[in-house]
């Protein structure tokens, strides 16, 4: 610790969120509810021509094309978004097409798993902001929400889950031990 550093202590009911592992199951519900959302939003575009068939990208393409002309109407979409959809997106929407299909897949199994719940959540909350920002409303609001919790219990929401396993053989920057410290502890 610093010198000059305060450490504040952590509230209990942050802590039980967040930092318990007696809240897995509270975080398994809300994954659960979360990745089937994602999933089977994924697996309807991965299985579907439009997404990734043989008229890969239309889908996005149509959607695209609905935004924008809800930004030049002055609905919904901001000035700023519009321009990134017309000038980044629109001209790639066969190759984001596979990504948005194959990523709500991905999203949906890594929280239904729990996988890397943390990341999973932080790409889904990613993908609904974008969502948003172009306009659509649907059940983004309320997804986004929980995903930003999920991010903010990356610790123990995955406890029911591969998380259990994988986050401690992965480790953590702040969890590792340094070579030295892995040779003062063998030897003791």
């Amino acid at each position: 610790m610093a010198k000059n550093e305060i450490l504040i202590p952590e509230n209990p009911v942050s802590s039980f969120l967040f930092s318990s592992t007696r809240a897995g199951a509270l975080w398994l519900i809300v994954r659960l509810y979360v990745g089937y959302s994602w999933i089977t939003a994924g697996w309807g575009k991965v299985t579907s021509e439009a997404w990734t068939g043989a008229k890969a990208g239309t889908a996005l393409q149509g959607f695209i094309k609905g935004s924008l002309a809800k930004a030049e109407a002055g609905k919904d979409v901001t000035g700023w978004y519009a321009q990134f959809l017309e000038n980044i997106v629109l001209p790639n929407t066969k190759v984001l097409g596979f990504v948005v299909a194959f990523g709500e897949l991905l999203v949906g199994l890594g929280l239904i798993l729990g996988l890397l719940t943390g990341i999973a959540a932080f790409f889904g909350g990613v993908m609904n902001v974008s969502f948003l920002f172009a306009g659509t409303l649907s059940t983004n609001p309320i997804l986004f929400i929980l995903a930003t919790w999920l991010v903010l219990a990356w610790k123990n929401a995955g406890w029911y889950g591969l998380d259990r396993w994988a986050l401690p053989f992965l480790g953590t920057p702040w969890g590792r031990k340094s070579s030295a410290d892995s040779l003062r502890t063998t030897h003791l």
